[in-house]
């Protein structure tokens, strides 16, 4: 084939191309875009024909045009950085979770049950509390939520505000990410910390409700407690994600199922992260102030303030980017 036929048989193809590009460079409504990727596809398909069957440099030129412009069109939100963050926060992100709801089932259940079930025996039985928390564990929990101490005195000794929510990123990333990172022992490793950090938060939980003042620890963990902990349970779940490729990759090589697995695992852990930032936040400026500029009891906004965190929590991984899905 010449490069003249070749020119003659592609023309109208190429042509639509440099149409759509066109309307679309001008910001103008047009029938067929949704064509424009799979155009793109079979013009870089002829560009490089034309190069490996030397067909001149006039007909590589406008081809070679023709691709750069369609590749700015297509990848530009690549481009606009704010643009993906508030797409992955309003619609990937929750999706993904609400995708992946087996995986996010069993995460809650891992967690949550040794969690209430310690929390539960901590009013008949010490002995399991005292085994996990241990004598140093019971003495904190004592000197933090003990007697009649004020919520500022949730933290003793700890330092100013900025410091406790450094303390905090570093203490909660950290968690997150033994959790995430178990999941390459086949999920067995991501299993056991959210097992051991249900087991450890409930122990802490009970012992207070138990033992120290609850009010004090309740209304202190009640306004970060939806991020920090649903955040630990969506790191359970990118785990799982890549334990699982590990256990059954299907026709891919191990290596190879283990990359796609964590390619789709990598918006469970962007927001994970995201989340677990602003739990710290809350804990280090909010969770431990006395709130004595605001009317009324201290106790009755923290709890108002967690139910309504906790509330929207729900209303977003249920709700949140459904209608930009159905359209895609």
């Amino acid at each position: 084939m010449t490069s003249g036929e070749f020119e003659n048989r592609n023309a109208a193809r190429w042509a639509e191309y440099e149409r759509l590009v066109d309307a679309m460079e001008r910001g103008q409504e047009i029938g067929g875009v949704e064509r424009l990727p799979q155009r793109f596809r079979e013009l870089c398909l002829d560009h490089s024909l034309v190069q490996a069957r030397m067909y001149g440099i006039r007909l590589g030129e406008r081809l070679n045009a023709l691709v750069i412009r369609g590749y700015k069109l297509i990848y530009r939100s690549r481009r606009h950085g704010w643009e993906s963050v508030v797409r992955m926060a309003a619609v990937t992100f929750p999706a993904t979770v609400r995708k992946e709801w087996r995986l996010f089932w069993l995460c809650s259940a891992v967690f949550w049950i040794p969690f209430l079930l310690l929390v539960w025996v901590a009013k008949h039985d010490l002995t399991w509390i005292q085994s996990i928390l241990g004598s140093q564990g019971m003495a904190q929990m004592e000197e933090m939520y003990g007697g009649d101490s004020p919520l500022a005195k949730g933290r003793p000794g700890m330092g100013s505000d900025f410091m406790m929510f450094c303390f905090y990123i570093q203490h909660n990333i950290g968690i997150d990410f033994s959790i995430f990172a178990g999941g390459i022992l086949a999920g067995l490793g991501t299993l056991f910390y959210l097992f051991f950090n249900g087991l450890h938060i409930g122990a802490a939980a009970g012992y207070c409700n138990a033992v120290c003042n609850p009010q004090a620890f309740w209304s202190f963990v009640a306004g970060h407690s939806s991020f920090e902990l649903t955040g630990m349970v969506i790191s359970g779940m990118a785990g799982m994600r890549m334990g699982l490729a590990i256990l059954w990759p299907g026709r891919l090589p191990r290596v190879r199922a283990l990359v796609e697995a964590t390619k789709k695992a990598m918006p469970l852990i962007y927001g994970a992260a995201v989340m677990t930032a602003c739990a710290a936040v809350l804990e280090g400026f909010w969770s431990a102030q006395p709130l004595t500029w605001l009317p009324g009891s201290a106790y009755a906004w923290k709890y108002s303030v967690g139910a309504v965190l906790w509330l929207l929590h729900i209303v977003y991984f249920l709700f949140a980017g459904r209608r930009a899905g159905d359209a895609a």
